[in-house]
């Protein structure tokens, strides 16, 4: 008796939604694709719930006839490819034809379409046909996908919180905008919308409905060719950047794409100009023949193959260090009218909605550019002294005082005392002070406050400001003041004491990015997360002229740190030469 049997084809189809359709974003991504490839001018994605509920997309393409309603349901029909040549010249966005059968497996699906001249409605229920009828919808197509995963219900567990799989979606409707900036894109959710794009073809203003007019106004347009490709977008200046690669869109022929060796040209043309661990807006379409990519790697078509792969990566990496060169990269300053004790304010990003003229401002105190507490103007670390017997002094303080001599190289605090030799890394020496002084103050609770004389707007992508949202507990939970201002923005009114005046904004934003991008909300974890982004952010950073005075301020603090000889990331904070150790390296001792 034969044990080897074809399977039945819906479960074949069961079968190949389980790589098709892993997220509620697939769905969206396959239908938002098919609309692409029929010449749509107008997308309209709507959700319910996320897209849990229900799912539709709706576009004004060439739509179907009734006899293509129906065959594109089945296994493998597709109008974009008929012969092996057609794999190695697409120019489509699908191909395979197993996304609308593997979907409809797993779903409850109807199908709207008019090619002009008839139009066809079918109704859809596990992936079989249950009704067709003629539909009076105008030319174009329109998809529901409802009641998700309702006959395989062990695939709902996969699925994370509403809020993750609506940024998901989010994301991906934003690159497909960024993509095609000539197709109107319109997102709604639970019939609040959450993008909005003309249609006109201009880049910019698709950066723009995104990012923000703040993030729009430091892109700078990059182009250039060689004899097999052509790459043209725009970049962002290097003090606008994130935390996660994430705001890289990399596109080829116009389709989003994934590949690692094109990143990591953009990412090592900003080596020298962002900190570690940053990363620059990009969005780079790079034009080329068909024949010199591969897109049948993966099921998802994001991974690709280029030919002449090394004369791509050349060509990026020039163009985006030789933008950058020419870009005024000294951090602009606004002014401000205010006495000169006031004056301790530096905005190294100008995050104002309004375009505005900049004008110069009056240069500082060297004491006052520094963030640690030298005077009264660091006095959001500066805490009450407590006096202590000399047998707690020993013990609190982990080793005797040493007298700063010199800085070298920028970086490097040179010291002494009647043991030895000491040199600090005067960064790691100032986040060591820092993060456990913002450790102290989160572990505190405290709801004392600050408010704000002018409120404070803070402009998130979308995607990233639905996961916010879904933590807004954690904002009550830090005592900052917030409220809701239109579509993707914070209004700040009040902000905890802890936070560095004239750094409001600054800070802010990290706890944000901290929000959105961490994992882990435990308390402990959390804390421990703030404190090390806050830490690192406010701390001295190499070539920061440090005086004598202020080095020996710098060195009592951290002598009464609990841990003064690392930074958080572990670190060395110091390292020393005994006297002896001394003698040694010359000879004199034995």
């Amino acid at each position: 008796m034969s044990i080897i049997k074809v399977m039945d084809i819906n479960l074949s189809n069961k079968i190949a939604a389980g790589e098709v359709v892993e997220r509620l974003m697939n769905i969206v991504k396959e239908l938002v694709e098919n609309a692409i490839d029929a010449k749509a001018s107008e997308i309209k994605i709507e959700l319910t719930e996320s897209g849990l509920k229900e799912i539709k997309v709706i576009d004004n393409g060439c739509g179907m006839d009734k006899n293509d309603a129906t065959t594109c349901l089945l296994r493998h029909a597709t109008s974009k490819i008929y012969d092996d040549d057609d794999l190695f010249n697409i120019n489509t966005l699908g191909f395979r034809g197993e996304a609308l059968p593997s979907i409809a497996s797993v779903s409850k699906m109807v199908i709207k379409t008019s090619n002009g001249e008839t139009g066809t409605e079918v109704v859809v229920n596990g992936g079989k046909i249950e009704e067709v009828k003629e539909s009076d919808l105008r030319k174009g197509t329109s998809i529901s996908v409802s009641d998700i995963f309702y006959n395989t219900p062990a695939r709902l567990k996969y699925l994370k919180s509403l809020y993750s799989e609506l940024a998901n979606i989010i994301d991906y409707v934003n690159k497909m905008a960024l993509s095609y900036p000539n197709i109107k894109f319109v997102l709604e959710n639970d019939s609040k919308v959450l993008l909005n794009t003309d249609g006109s073809g201009n880049l910019l203003k698709v950066i723009n409905s995104i990012y923000g007019l703040s993030v729009t106004k430091k892109m700078a347009k990059v182009e250039n060719s060689n004899d097999d490709y052509e790459i043209k977008g725009y970049i962002s200046y290097p003090e606008i950047n994130r935390s996660s690669r994430n705001s890289i869109t990399i596109l080829v022929n116009n389709r989003c794409i994934k590949n690692y060796d094109v990143n990591r040209a953009i990412i090592d043309s900003y080596h020298t100009y962002l900190p570690k661990d940053r990363y620059p807006i990009v969005v780079l379409n790079i034009d080329c023949d068909p024949f010199l990519i591969d897109v049948n790697v993966h099921p998802t078509k994001m991974d690709i193959k280029f030919s002449k792969k090394e004369e791509l990566i050349t060509l990026i990496s020039n163009t985006v260090s030789s933008c950058l060169e020419k870009l005024l990269l000294i951090p602009e300053v606004k002014y401000e009218d205010r006495p000169i004790s006031n004056v301790n304010e530096v905005s190294t990003i100008n995050k104002n909605l309004d375009f505005i003229d900049l004008e110069q401002k009056e240069i500082k105190p060297q004491f006052e550019t520094l963030n640690f507490d030298f005077n009264e103007d660091f006095n959001y670390i500066k805490e009450e002294e407590t006096p202590y017997n000399e047998e707690e002094k020993q013990h609190h303080e982990k080793f005797k005082m040493i007298e700063p001599k010199c800085l070298i190289h920028g970086t490097y605090i040179v010291g002494e005392n009647e043991d030895g030799l000491y040199i600090m890394d005067q960064h790691a020496v100032n986040e060591r002070i820092n993060y456990e002084y913002y450790m102290k103050k989160l572990g505190e609770d405290s709801n004392l406050t600050t408010d704000l004389l002018i409120p404070i707007k803070l402009e998130f992508p979308s995607n990233e400001y639905i996961i916010l949202k879904e933590h807004f507990n954690i904002l009550d939970r830090l005592h900052i003041n917030y409220e809701e201002f239109g579509s993707n923005t914070l209004i700040i009114r009040s902000h905890p004491t802890w936070i560095k005046k004239g750094y409001e904004e600054e800070s802010l934003y990290k706890i944000m990015e901290v929000i959105i991008h961490e994992e882990d909300f435990s308390i402990e974890k959390f804390n421990e997360k703030i404190s090390t982004t806050l830490a690192c952010k406010m701390s001295i950073k190499a070539n920061e002229y440090v005086s004598l005075d202020e080095l020996r301020v710098l060195i009592e603090r951290l002598r009464k740190t609990e841990n003064p000889f690392t930074c958080p990331h572990g670190r060395p904070t110091i390292i020393s030469y005994s006297k002896y150790e001394l003698e040694k390296l010359f000879k004199r001792a034995m």
